[in-house]
């Protein structure tokens, strides 16, 4: 009774710690989704704010928030590129890696803008405008490139797995058609076969020759099937759709 007990315990203490484990990760889980759904929201909001701001304020506040939306908008869609091509091309976390280190420039240049923004004195803003511009235009070149060189090389990936493919279907529809390459052939007519015997031979020995000759030449032409056909009397029975042929002497 008591070992019933312990194993009971022992089944229940583990029905527990798999419960347990199973509700931290679905805590987890939800807890990335709602970040997740938070982040998109909040990107959306800013970026909406800043193409707003582009079009109501003119002159330099307005080209600081040209920039930031510029900047992100290179940097989000380059990311979006690698981190799909990822799991089809290994190859590409090279340039993953590449790419989180322009992120850190990246991130440095919007903070700077912000902060840009946020300035009520406009002979700084437009002092600074130009080394800004310089700088968002050197990572949003190198992210561009990233991204472009990752869609250049999953498009040749591409173009080549097609032309494989559309080779190999070439290859086996020749396969499949292999009558059309195959030489006719063409039968003899039953009467070349017999040749005529010589004009000293007896009357029987023509006879007899005459009667060997068509006796081959039925059996030839038993042998012979036309090539074009495709058709042999032996298979004939091996579909369901085709059926025997009826013998000639059928009363």
């Amino acid at each position: 009774m008591d070992v019933a007990a312990a194993i009971f315990a022992v089944i229940f203490a583990i029905l527990v710690a798999f419960a347990v484990i199973a509700a931290v990760r679905t805590v987890r889980a939800v807890k990335r989704g709602v970040d997740r759904t938070v982040t998109q929201a909040r990107r959306t909001v800013e970026d909406t704010r800043l193409k707003a701001r582009q079009y109501v304020q003119p002159g330099a506040a307005g080209e600081v928030a040209q920039l930031r939306l510029s900047l992100r908008t290179s940097m989000r869609a380059t990311q979006d590129v690698l981190q799909a091509g990822l799991a089809d091309d290994p190859s590409l976390s090279e340039s993953l890696a590449l790419f989180e280190r322009l992120s850190a420039h990246g991130h440095e240049l919007d903070d700077d803008l912000r902060k840009l923004e946020a300035e009520p004195d406009k002979g700084r803003v437009a002092a600074r405008l130009p080394e800004l511009r310089e700088r968002v235009e050197r990572v949003t070149h190198s992210a561009d490139s990233l991204r472009w060189a990752a869609q250049d090389r999953a498009r040749q990936f591409a173009d080549d797995d097609l032309a494989a493919l559309s080779e190999q279907i070439r290859m086996e529809s020749g396969a499949l058609r292999h009558w059309e390459d195959a030489p006719e052939a063409t039968s003899k007519p039953a009467g070349a076969a017999a040749t005529p015997s010589a004009a000293a031979s007896s009357t029987a020995a023509s006879s007899a020759g005459a009667a060997g000759a068509g006796a081959g030449a039925a059996a030839a032409g038993e042998r012979e099937q036309p090539a074009l056909s495709g058709r042999d009397k032996r298979w004939q029975a091996g579909y369901s759709w085709q059926k025997a042929e009826r013998p000639e002497s059928t009363a």
